[in-house]
């Protein structure tokens, strides 16, 4: 049986999804953008600063799911710019302890509402 997963300590779905969906003892959450889901806009700064709000709003899901960072098996990394690359693997390092996750890193023409980095992740426990 799936469970979908809702919070809003992390910007609602923006188009026919769910943030995340519980099946077994996994977890697949939808990409997450810099936005914050208090103002339901991203917040100010650069990739940086996004990807610092992504990683806020990946965190909340998994809390509200009785996941943890640790949790993540899989991420994915969209970047509107490959150049940007260095500044989020900065952030990225710092929001795991001990092993990392397997990992996909690909540059897209756009994301949705013009953010500059999307994750999505696949946790397991």
């Amino acid at each position: 049986m799936k469970k979908v997963i809702r919070t809003n300590q992390a910007p609602a779905a923006i188009g026919p999804y769910s943030q995340a969906i519980r099946k077994g003892g996994f977890l697949f959450a939808s990409g997450q953008l810099g936005i914050d889901p208090a103002t339901g806009n991203f917040v100010e700064g650069g990739v940086k600063e996004q990807t610092a709000q992504v990683f806020k709003n990946i965190k909340a899901i998994l809390s509200d799911a009785g996941y943890r960072m640790a949790d993540i098996v899989k991420t994915t990394v969209f970047l509107t710019d490959m150049t940007d690359f260095t500044v989020v693997n900065e952030i990225y390092a710092l929001q795991f302890e001990g092993d990392f996750p397997a990992r996909s890193a690909v540059a897209v023409k756009s994301l949705p509402k013009n953010g500059l980095v999307e994750i999505e992740i696949i946790a397991f426990h």
